[in-house]
């Protein structure tokens, strides 16, 4: 079951902002259909995100697929141990595998609730 209190792209990355402060992963969703995974690269502490932009690479055995942003800001924290831990994405994506933390200026406008990304989820099929 997914948080209530998430926001979500159609690109299956999460959002949870709290004080400001962004916790960003992907969604079960996006773990089921990529299965496999080999690779994780995420951005350093510093560094910036743009809403809608490339922040790093999730590969499979399947394919490489990018990392796109729900929010603007500055990296706070990268979960480091998540790269040699991908099995936690598929065990708790929202929680234990979350990938930035994230000083927000800006939150796509782009972003859905739960009940509209699982209707999302759905007709993708």
């Amino acid at each position: 079951m997914r948080p209530n209190d998430c926001k979500f792209l159609k690109s299956h990355e999460w959002c949870k902002v709290v004080d400001g402060i962004a916790t960003i992963g992907i969604t079960d969703y996006a773990v089921s259909h990529l299965s496999d995974l080999v690779f994780l690269d995420l951005p350093a502490k510093g560094s910036s995100v743009t809403i809608g932009e490339s922040f790093g690479e999730i590969e499979s055995v399947k394919a490489v697929s990018s990392l796109y942003s729900p929010v603007s800001g500055e990296v706070l924290d990268s979960n480091k141990d998540l790269p040699d831990n991908l099995d936690w994405l598929g065990q708790d994506p929202f929680g234990k595998a979350w990938m930035l933390k994230v000083r927000v200026t800006a939150v796509s406008p782009e972003v859905m609730d739960t009940k509209a990304y699982d209707a999302h989820c759905k007709a993708e099929g």
